[in-house]
């Protein structure tokens, strides 16, 4: 569908660009058709104008359909392009709230499962239990309990194996 509509739109503003230059090109073309051909002759007798009505009526008539073509045809493709565009703004939107909605879970999520941790080990939590238990990488764990861990004040002991557990005052 969105690649119907990408292909809609830019055949629609191709055709309005192309309806408004032929419409442009015959005005131009006008102009040019009633300009004198020699402007310095003084003998005004030697030169006569001649207009060709006809020619002038078809190129009225091609600025005038290229306008009545041009104009909507122009119009109906940038709102085309215009909806595309806010749609996708309005999808983007919807996308980061609920990215922001599941961040805010799963750290509810890891909150609560800290708490937990905490009230049954009594105020002693170390990196790996911590991380098996939310399920997170052990970069992610550490980062969460290095900031909780300043947030509570809590002391750092480091086991001969170089693991590192949390005491948190409970």
């Amino acid at each position: 569908m969105k690649t119907a509509e990408k292909l809609a739109a830019g055949w629609l503003l191709t055709l309005g660009f192309m309806f408004l230059t032929t419409s442009v090109s015959a005005v131009i073309t006008k102009h040019t058709t009633l300009k004198p051909i020699l402007p310095g002759i003084e003998n005004q007798d030697v030169a006569t104008d001649f207009v060709n009505r006809e020619a002038l009526y078809r190129l009225d008539n091609t600025a005038t359909q290229g306008l009545m073509f041009g104009i909507p045809t122009a119009l109906l493709g940038g709102w085309l392009v215009v909806g595309m565009y806010q749609q996708k703004r309005r999808n983007t939107k919807a996308l980061m709230q609920q990215e922001q909605e599941n961040l805010r879970f799963q750290e509810q999520t890891m909150l609560s499962q800290f708490y937990q941790m905490l009230q049954a080990n009594n105020g002693k939590i170390t990196l790996l239990g911590f991380a098996m238990q939310s399920q997170l990488p052990a970069a992610e764990a550490k980062e969460f309990l290095d900031q909780k861990a300043k947030e509570f004040n809590a002391n750092f002991q480091v086991n001969e194996e170089g693991s590192i557990s949390y005491h948190f005052d409970v």
